[in-house]
């Protein structure tokens, strides 16, 4: 059986898409090995897990995680090795010079994104992004995650293919029974909490809303990029912090459990670096969960959330509009309903793993077999 090493060195331990979807995806057909920061012991008919070590900036990662991963890996002599972030290039020329065929996932549009990074964004640090990002281009097999990442990718070498995140169902639906019911008012945000984000927006439409319903409570899971002094200084914080809860990041496993209890699911972002053309995960998330959607009103979302007639798309600097969309998710339980259903039937029928399971192992395929 052919050896697939799936490996990253930024990923959370539980990444849902490297976890739950492309590990589960290529078991059935390769030996699998996933190489990630803080892992655990795996079990039966799982993964081979090799634990990495942890590290928040890149000098470290680069000093001291990439020689664990030439220590555990290399010698594991994979027939493919599919990296998910852009700092494993050049070990992935070594194990490309190993005999490996290796795969680049683009997850982000870092020609756009570094605008916004708090760190890891240095002069050097994008020049050599650059450099080996252009190496790649030429050298690796691409796989993006988003079709608006060929608007910068336009010469590749080799054969590519645009796998989207779409929502795994039957994960889904493995919480269809969980989390007990509750007599508030709850809302659900799952993603990185910043004010690219529209934390900002979150907090002051809960403000706004708890006026009308004291009861209301927002749900925010996430890794936190604000810290509490800008935290404490957003419009209406004070008003409404009894009404939030930021859980941090969480197995999406365990945060979906709180969706099932909520009235809407949030995913407004800001119309900064790449997230006008490029879709949230939680956006199909929240449509399998029959969740009405508060997304941004960016065309591209739009044409999703719209056509489903799923949710609501607002401005995502307008928290009155919000706290408006919000208040109609609590008050018209059949609109919510139908909301719900709306946006399950569309993931059942467009927006879910299954189709990009086949293009991913049709993919690896075609790269071991040309």
């Amino acid at each position: 059986m052919k050896r697939v090493l799936l490996l990253s060195t930024v990923h959370p331990s539980a990444d849902s898409r490297i976890m739950y979807k492309i590990g589960p995806s290529l078991q059935g057909c390769y030996e699998v090995f996933c190489a990630l920061p803080d892992l655990r012991s795996g079990g039966k008919d799982k993964p081979h897990l090799i634990n990495l070590p942890k590290f928040g900036r890149l000098l470290p990662r680069i000093l001291f995680t990439h020689p664990v991963v030439l220590f555990k890996c290399l010698r594991l002599r994979p027939d493919i090795v599919h990296i998910f972030v852009p700092e494993l290039i050049p070990l992935a020329f070594l194990f490309q010079w190993a005999g490996a065929k290796v795969v680049y996932e683009v997850q982000e549009n870092l020609f756009k994104k570094f605008a916004i990074k708090r760190y890891n964004n240095g002069p050097v640090f994008k020049r050599l992004f650059h450099f080996f990002d252009n190496l790649a281009r030429r050298k690796f097999h691409c796989i993006f995650t988003d079709d608006a990442y060929l608007e910068e990718y336009r010469h590749l070498a080799k054969p590519f293919v645009v796998i989207h995140n779409y929502v795994s169902l039957p994960v889904i639906d493995s919480l269809a029974h969980e989390g007990a019911p509750t007599h508030r008012h709850e809302v659900f945000y799952l993603g990185v909490v910043s004010m690219e984000r529209s934390l900002d927006t979150m907090i002051h439409a809960m403000a706004m809303l708890k006026n009308g319903y004291p009861d209301c409570h927002l749900h925010v899971f996430g890794p936190m990029r604000v810290d509490k002094a800008e935290l404490e200084a957003i419009a209406g914080y004070r008003e409404a912090k009894d009404n939030i809860t930021f859980h941090g990041y969480t197995d999406q496993k365990l945060a979906l459990r709180y969706a099932r209890q909520c009235v809407a699911g949030i995913a407004l972002l800001k119309p900064v670096a790449d997230y006008p053309e490029s879709f949230p995960t939680k956006l199909f998330e929240y449509m399998a969960l029959q969740l009405p959607v508060i997304a941004s009103d960016f065309p591209a979302y739009k044409r999703i959330v719209e056509g489903a007639q799923c949710g609501f798309c607002i401005p995502p600097y307008n928290a009155k509009m919000l706290r408006n969309a919000l208040e109609c998710c609590i008050t018209d339980s059949a609109l919510r309903q139908q909301m719900g259903r709306n946006g399950r039937k569309a993931s059942e029928a467009h927006y879910n793993w299954a189709s990009e399971e086949e293009k991913l192992l049709s993919f690896y395929n075609d790269i071991l077999n040309p």
